[in-house]
């Protein structure tokens, strides 16, 4: 019998794990991850931005979790010696239509409480000498790090603190329990007093086999990126990022400095065919029968169809994708860029076709349910963690949170 049993072995999972340890140290806790190895799938292909919560709606979990997790993470890194740098990054505008949207941004950035000011382009040439723009906005809180690192000390420290962890160990069948749940896996069945899901890309399949509907699916969306050749870096010296359309829920084609010095360019957005498919030709029939026959794919798929249109041309076209780059800085050409790994996003979808724009925490019987935590979740991680451990000793602290 263990106290908490947390399923997903991401970011998220693991630093929910650390505060559990830290919170109830002589509690029996247990990590479960289906992969051989740990931050397998979102954490482990993500760009590794450090995000300053400018862009999410004031009072959201997301901005108040990653103002705050901008800082923790910060301190983390210190503490534990791991490389991290807080560069800063510009928002710059490149049309006039923009203007008024960048305004906006540079607005939520104030209220979130977040150190931003309003440059003119001659400025952001100042930080970022290649980029052509009207004017821009910079954000001086964004950092880089490397997020499996993080991983890895959020592992060493669950087992510092007497945590168990097991990797290759799929779940598949929960069974509620007037104690808890019963955990039957591929290695075996775990009981536990508390159930804590974290389980990203299958987030949804996980609540639902603890009897707990989300009110939502994950759909998997697949962002692809190009990388600068090493003799090309100089054209970036931080994070540059484009005007986001408000009313979708990707940040647009950017180029990221990482902390290993390259320099990466992307992602695009696209419908994945495979809840883990990072490459074009991966396909799961299961996965993809349960998008298409979702309603609220199509609502989505209808609304956002001019996007949607963009984002698959920019897939399948260098030519496009370097358009998109070369509306920030025109310099770059197509030969200077070359593939890298793509990441998927599990955003969760509402059956009117509403793409969930928080952080989605649903409370189960003796359990919590974390079902939509894509970017900045990795940034918030130790806040997310906190939130869940406040709701398991305080059930008035936190309820489900769904920003539509």
């Amino acid at each position: 019998m263990y106290d908490f049993v947390i399923v997903g072995g991401g970011i998220v999972g693991l630093a929910t794990g650390v505060l559990l340890g830290q919170r109830y140290p002589e509690a029996r806790l247990l990590v479960l991850e289906k992969e051989g190895d740990w931050a397998a799938h979102q954490t482990g292909n993500n760009s590794g931005v450090i995000h300053s919560g400018i862009y999410y709606k004031p009072g959201s979990f997301k901005a108040r979790f990653c103002r705050a997790g901008s800082h923790s993470m910060v301190e983390f890194c210190q503490k534990h010696g791991i490389d991290y740098e807080v560069c800063g990054k510009v928002i710059v505008a490149t049309e006039s239509e923009e203007i008024p949207l960048l305004e906006n941004l540079y607005q939520r950035g104030l209220q979130n409480g977040i150190q931003v000011a309003r440059i003119s382009a001659e400025q952001v040439k100042e930080v970022e000498p290649h980029v052509s723009c009207l004017a821009g906005v910079q954000v001086f809180s964004t950092g880089i790090v490397n997020y499996k690192q993080v991983c890895q000390k959020y592992v060493e420290l669950v087992r510092a603190q007497g945590g168990e962890l097991r990797l290759n160990t799929r779940v598949e069948k929960i069974i509620n329990t007037s104690h808890g749940q019963v955990i039957e896996t591929s290695q075996g069945s775990f009981e536990a007093h508390h159930l804590i899901n974290c389980a990203g890309l299958h987030s949804d399949r996980i609540a639902k086999l603890g009897q707990v509907d989300p009110g939502a699916k994950i759909v998997p969306f697949r962002g692809e990126y190009y990388e600068l050749k090493p003799e090309k870096r100089y054209l970036v010296k931080t994070l540059i990022y484009p005007v986001p359309n408000p009313n979708f829920p990707f940040l647009g084609v950017h180029f990221t400095r990482m902390i290993d010095g390259s320099v990466h360019a992307g992602p695009n957005a696209v419908l994945s065919l495979k809840r883990e498919g990072y490459k074009k030709t991966d396909f799961d029939l299961r996965d993809f029968t349960e998008v298409i026959t979702y309603p609220g794919f199509w609502k989505l798929a209808a609304k956002h169809a001019d996007q949607g249109i963009q984002e698959m041309v920019r897939s399948f076209s260098k030519a496009a994708f370097v358009r998109s780059l070369q509306r920030l800085i025109p310099e770059v050409q197509a030969d200077d860029l070359i593939p890298t790994h793509a990441g998927v996003r599990a955003q969760a979808l509402m059956a009117d076709g509403k793409l969930i724009d928080d952080f989605l925490l649903v409370k189960g019987d003796r359990a919590m349910h974390v079902c939509n935590a894509p970017s900045p979740a990795a940034t918030s991680s130790l806040e997310i963690g906190k939130a869940i451990v406040a709701q398991l000793a305080e059930p008035s602290v936190l309820q489900t949170a769904v920003n539509s």
